[in-house]
């Protein structure tokens, strides 16, 4: 028994050590392009579709400058994952600010709570107008990066923060906000959502005026977060190319929150993109298979030990010494991307980091200043520099470009939408 032990440990040390080494090999391979990944991030504005600092700021600290500096965001017991230093390390030309509120909270109290988000990226720029610029269209951000700034623009997430009100949306579009994730957790009274009920079959019909609303407005459509039949819905109704601000490739990892592939075929009609995201479920099938047993198991657990905590506590204990928890790798975002090239080609393809909104990032990515390693990555599979470039910024402009021209054509053909949600029930 203890032969066939010390057999195992030194077994698991090998596998460790080869392991170790391969990663080590791989960031040596990389580092190889790293300085000509980092050429090209100087002269194209990489775009980041999705970063949740917004919601941190309020989280931590209400909002005030004053607690925390901007300027590092490292000396923290829990550490943010941003901040201007690695956002300058990183080469982030333009950053998609996430104003987000929880889908939970009642709608019209999700308003104000975005309104507040948004408040706050304003005054990020004028606390930090050497390094931030708002933004709202493709000019702005060519512009503000040629001035060395980071060109700030805002997202929303989710569409619980128009309260069902087409007037709402109109007047977060006229505060800045570009583009709106047209759900978030929850299934909305007109749009179903990611990982809930579905109660549509995508969109209601209030729920397709919401789009063209966008579209007349020119606020892009961002399908992160809905399911597969709202995705196809909302494309075939929207006049203007879509986007997914954060998501991957469901063939990869079928997390409920990915692209299928039926949807990316979808994406060329469209000149749409997928923005893809370093969340550590939607990039490793091998964790969100062992997120699932564990839940699996501590659904088992509950039912034998109900009223036993301790008992219950003691059990996942075991439960986790058995099944080491897998990490995710820059190298299988990387499999993400070439999925999605390989399927639609290199035009469709952008970067959603979520930074700040998860709580752990895979080896490699672990906060802003690591694009450059990514885009090394890519480099060292064989995509050219034009690829990358598309890749990093190119891409998003197109699509910016394409909003604002359906919106110019659309506000001379039709009057803002009168129709409520009311009219439809």
């Amino acid at each position: 028994m203890l032969r066939n032990t010390t057999k195992l440990i030194v077994i698991f040390v090998i596998a460790a050590l080869f392991m170790g080494c391969a990663s080590l090999s791989a960031q040596t391979d990389r580092d190889e392009y790293r300085q000509q990944a980092i050429e090209i991030l100087e002269s194209v504005p990489l775009f980041d579709g999705h970063n949740d600092a917004p919601y941190q700021y309020r989280n931590r600290v209400g909002y005030k400058f004053s607690e925390l500096d901007f300027y590092d965001t490292t000396q923290l017991e829990n550490p943010m994952h941003t901040d201007i230093p690695r956002l300058k390390e990183g080469r982030v030309g333009a950053q998609w600010w996430s104003v987000y509120v929880p889908a939970s909270i009642p709608e019209d109290e999700a308003v104000k709570r975005t309104m507040e988000q948004i408040d706050f990226v304003y005054r990020m720029a004028e606390k930090y107008p050497d390094e931030f610029e708002m933004a709202y269209t493709a000019d702005d951000v060519e512009r503000i990066f040629e001035d060395g700034k980071i060109a700030s623009l805002i997202g929303m997430e989710g569409g619980h923060s128009i309260s069902n009100s087409l007037a709402t949306l109109r007047m977060f579009y006229d505060l800045g906000a570009r583009y709106m994730t047209i759900t978030h957790s929850r299934t909305l009274d007109w749009a179903d959502a990611a990982g809930d009920e579905p109660q549509h079959d995508g969109l209601s019909e209030f729920g397709e005026e919401v789009i063209r609303e966008m579209n007349r407005l020119g606020m892009v459509v961002d399908l992160s977060h809905v399911t597969p039949a709202t995705m196809k819905n909302a494309i075939e109704v929207s006049e203007a190319p879509v986007m997914f601000s954060h998501s991957n490739a469901r063939a990869i990892s079928h997390h409920p929150r990915n692209v299928p592939d039926d949807v990316l075929q979808l994406l060329p009609e469209k000149d749409g993109l997928v923005m893809v995201t370093f969340v550590e479920s939607f990039t490793s099938e091998e964790l969100r298979q062992w997120y699932a047993e564990r839940s699996g198991y501590r659904a088992k657990i509950e039912s034998l030990y109900a009223g036993q905590p301790d008992m219950i506590q003691e059990k996942m204990h075991e439960w986790m010494d058995e099944n080491e928890m897998p990490k995710s790798t820059l190298e299988q975002v990387a499999d993400h991307i070439d999925h999605i090239r390989d399927q639609v080609g290199v035009d469709h393809i952008g970067i959603g980091g979520d930074y700040d909104g998860v709580s752990s990032l895979p080896r490699g990515l672990e906060d802003v200043s690591t694009y450059p390693d990514l885009f090394a990555e890519l480099l060292k599979r064989g995509y050219s520099e034009e690829d990358l470039r598309k890749i990093a910024g190119e891409n998003m402009l197109r699509v910016l470009r394409g909003v604002d021209a359906t919106a110019e054509r659309l506000r001379q053909e039709r009057e803002p939408s009168e129709v409520l949600i009311t009219d439809f029930e």
